[in-house]
């Protein structure tokens, strides 16, 4: 098990953690490593953390126009001029789209010119800029509906995040619908956003929460799960792909089998909307979620998808201007969904931007995006594996299993935060450490902490390669202070 303890500022502060202890290098052995910077291999380095833009002059180039001999990686690492620099000395390599995703050029432009030519309030105003703005803010609606393939626009609720979007349908439709003695139930690998809302609603209405274990491959169990529906059911709350274990849940069996109880289901679509074609008509889920940040789009932006019936029936989540008919002293009465869960000026630049999100990543296709972030995870799993003392989280990637782009980890006896530290500070590595908000899952399969690299389609096997050189050079520096 390893200790928790706060993300180390500089290198120097680092500590080797072995059994629940937390060793500190030696004075002499920090001299050693500053007056020394490549005591291990000639990647290794103390660095003073710089950044240098190089701005690509391709950056901005079409998809129709990249190179179709190039991997998806190499042809579109061009339209992310964030990609082009280097963090304390080193080229970046960013492994941790997991947590957020990088943005095109063409994202970025679409904020640019929407707060340079057209910015103002949406449905409020009959003057040119007010309209341009609202046409721009609903047609991102209507191309996220038909990115998921919902069929109505009116089915998507912008929200800040995915977040709060669980909570709308928490606040709204659960404490309107759950009742004392009915039954939610969700798997041990959620993320919290899609635990602590529910908890809420249970603690306020006396509902039970049930939670789904693992399996001995690590992923969540689908059979107990189905195994677990009754008719007390009332809500089963499931991730499409896991953040941490990198497995996917049979959506469209759970769904099916949920709503043969009469429940309703929630999927939290944060890590498959982003990677994979995710059509809501197929899985027939009732609520999903997912966030304009990991998907190439801005941050502050996210969206709630629902059906029809049921959003039309939910009672507001907010108070205020935009989500009413008419205010009286005494009462209000409320417009229609999307209005109704939209109180308030929305983040009209950022759910612009989610939509030019979606132009470019539908210009490039889901389909090809997901084949070739299967041929990445494979290429990282193996690479990984082969690294002596590693352990990963989650299923051994086969014929029928396919992971997610991403692997959690630990080295034996090296604290991962450690590890993701010098990895920044050493090679320009960026990769994710610590719970990644899942911190039952991570009690359940014994650490309180892991490491987290993370691809999208604009990373390359270069990078994983890169990564793994990095990593060993890591377990090579910090194994010298436990040898001695």
């Amino acid at each position: 098990m390893f200790v928790n303890h706060k993300p180390y500022p500089k290198i120097r502060k680092m500590g080797i953690g072995i059994g629940g202890a937390t060793l500190k290098p030696s004075t002499s052995s920090l001299n050693y490593l500053l007056f020394n910077p490549n005591p291990f291999s000639s990647s290794t380095r103390i660095g003073v953390r710089r950044s240098s833009v190089a701005h690509c002059s391709s950056a901005s180039a079409s998809i129709v126009t990249h190179n179709q001999s190039l991997s998806l990686g190499h042809s579109t690492r061009p339209d992310f001029p964030i990609l082009h620099q280097e963090v304390n000395g080193r080229k970046l390599v960013y492994l941790d789209s997991a947590a957020t995703s990088q943005k095109p050029s063409s994202v970025l432009k679409a904020l640019l010119n929407y707060y340079e030519e057209y910015n103002s309030n949406v449905h409020r105003g009959i003057h040119f800029l007010s309209a341009k703005a609202t046409d721009g803010y609903e047609l991102a609606r209507k191309k996220v509906a038909t990115f998921i393939n919902a069929k109505e626009s009116s089915e998507i609720i912008f929200t800040r995040n995915a977040t709060e979007a669980i909570n709308l349908v928490a606040y709204s439709w659960g404490l309107s619908n759950i009742r004392a003695g009915d039954e939610i139930i969700l798997t041990v690998a959620e993320h919290h956003s899609a635990i602590v809302p529910w908890q809420f609603v249970a603690q306020k209405t006396g509902a039970v929460l049930k939670f789904v274990s693992l399996t001995e491959e690590e992923v969540p169990d689908a059979m107990k799960l189905l195994e677990l529906l009754s008719k007390k059911t009332k809500l089963v709350v499931v991730h499409h792909v896991s953040n941490v274990l990198a497995s996917t849940l049979p959506i469209v069996d759970i769904v099916r089998s949920a709503h043969g109880v009469g429940a309703k289901v929630l999927v939290d679509a944060c890590q498959s909307v982003p990677h994979m074609v995710v059509d809501v008509q197929s899985l027939d889920a009732d609520f999903l979620v997912a966030s304009s940040h990991k998907m190439c789009g801005p941050t502050g932006v996210g969206f709630l998808y629902g059906k029809e019936e049921l959003l039309a029936a939910m009672p507001p989540f907010l108070g205020g201007g935009e989500m009413i008919a008419d205010v009286y002293l005494d009462h209000s009465t409320y417009a229609d969904p999307p209005s109704r869960f939209e109180a308030g000026t929305p983040a009209i630049g950022e759910a612009i931007g989610l939509g030019a999100a979606i132009d470019y990543l539908s210009e490039i296709g889901m389909q090809k995006i997901h084949e070739y972030e299967v041929e990445l995870a494979d290429y990282l799993y193996g690479k990984l594996a082969a690294v002596p003392k590693v352990r990963i989280y989650g299923p051994e990637p086969s014929q029928t299993v396919r992971r997610a782009a991403l692997c959690s980890f630990n080295v034996e006896n090296i604290h991962p935060t450690d590890i993701a530290t010098f990895l920044d500070q050493q090679h320009g590595v960026a990769i994710r450490s610590g719970h990644h908000c899942a911190q039952p899952l991570h009690r359940h399969i014994g650490t309180n902490a892991s490491a987290r690299a993370s691809l999208y389609f604009y990373n390359t096997k270069e990078d994983v390669d890169h990564f793994i050189e990095a990593l060993d050079d890591t377990i090579t520096f910090f194994n010298s202070f436990m040898s001695k």
